[in-house]
């Protein structure tokens, strides 16, 4: 994943993150990435500064060779241990969770298909959640379909 920094025509800032440059070069192309602020489609990645480690915050040599670092997880794919998050956080997914639930339909493992019935208007216009994989997601944020992972916590009475 790479992590950018954006701004739109209006000169709003916001941050953005892509499977590769290419990932987001398509997108902005066909206009799927827009200012959260005011909504411009005019988009394009702001100039940033490398980072560069300083002396003292390299490691010392390891004594064998290290093995290549993990990629970073995607940020959808982050495990999130419950012991360690702090309760604010857990109080909100928690009542996100409970408003979801209330508000939406469950669809199960057919989420991205149903999202397409509806973008496309072969189904009723309403909020919905489920179960998609990570290229799932992708693809339908490519057609334009609005989606978001969010952190499934257990519930509050639970």
């Amino acid at each position: 994943m790479i992590h950018y920094t954006l701004h739109c025509a209006r000169a709003h800032e916001f941050d953005g993150w892509f499977k590769d440059s290419a990932a987001f070069d398509r997108q902005a192309r066909l206009a799927l990435v827009e200012c959260p602020v005011c909504g411009d489609a005019n988009v394009s990645r702001a100039l940033m500064t490398p980072a560069v480690a300083k002396a003292r915050m390299l490691p010392a040599p390891a004594a064998e060779p290290a093995a290549p670092p993990a990629a970073p997880p995607r940020p959808a794919q982050v495990a999130l241990n419950e012991n360690q998050m702090p309760d604010q956080v857990r109080a909100a997914l928690q009542r996100l969770r409970a408003e979801v639930e209330q508000k939406c339909d469950y669809v199960g493992p057919g989420f991205a298909d149903e999202a397409r019935r509806i973008h496309r208007g072969e189904s009723e216009r309403r909020g919905i959640y489920g179960e998609a994989t990570a290229e799932q997601a992708e693809t339908l944020a490519e057609d334009g379909i609005q989606v978001a992972r969010i952190p499934w916590v257990p519930r509050a009475d639970g």
